[in-house]
C-alpha cells in the first residue's frame, strides 16, 4: 500500500489531512515536527512526504533539504504545504527540493492532485 508522511505541528491539519488520504485508498503515517519525521523516514521511507514549513527543532525546508540530499531518501517527493504564500515562498520552497507547494487553506481537489500528480510520477 502507498503509504504518505504527513508532517505538521498542528494536530488538527494532520488529522484532516490523514482522512483525506486515507478515503483515497492512502495509508498516512504523521509527525509532529521535522526531527519525528527524519526518524520516522530512516525507519520505514514513505512513499511521499506532506510538510508544514514552519514547525518547531526542524523546518520544513531543513527536512526538505535532508530528504532530497540523502541517496536514500532523495526520490521521495515532497509537498510543501503552508501559510506562507507569497512567490518568494513558493520559490525558496522548490529551491530546497520541493516538488510541488499547497498554500494553506487549500482545497480538497488541489491537495489530491498533487498527491496524484507526485505519485503516478
Amino acid at each position: 500500500m502507498t503509504t504518505v508522511l504527513v508532517v505538521d505541528d498542528s494536530p488538527m491539519l494532520r488529522e484532516m489531512l490523514s482522512d483525506l488520504l486515507t478515503k483515497s485508498g492512502l495509508s498516512v503515517t504523521q509527525a509532529v515536527d521535522g526531527l519525528e519525521a527524519k526518524e520516522r523516514i530512516e525507519a520505514d521511507p514513505p512513499d511521499l512526504v506532506i510538510m508544514d514549513i514552519v514547525m518547531p527543532r526542524m523546518n520544513g525546508y531543513e527536512l526538505c533539504r535532508w530528504i532530497k540530499s540523502n541517496p536514500a531518501t532523495q526520490a521521495i517527493p515532497v509537498i510543501m504545504c503552508s501559510t506562507k504564500n507569497e512567490e518568494f515562498d513558493r520559490y525558496w520552497g522548490m529551491k530546497q527540493g520541493g516538488d510541488a507547494y499547497v498554500a494553506k487553506p487549500f482545497r480538497q481537489e488541489e491537495m489530491m492532485a498533487a498527491v496524484k500528480q507526485l505519485l503516478n510520477g
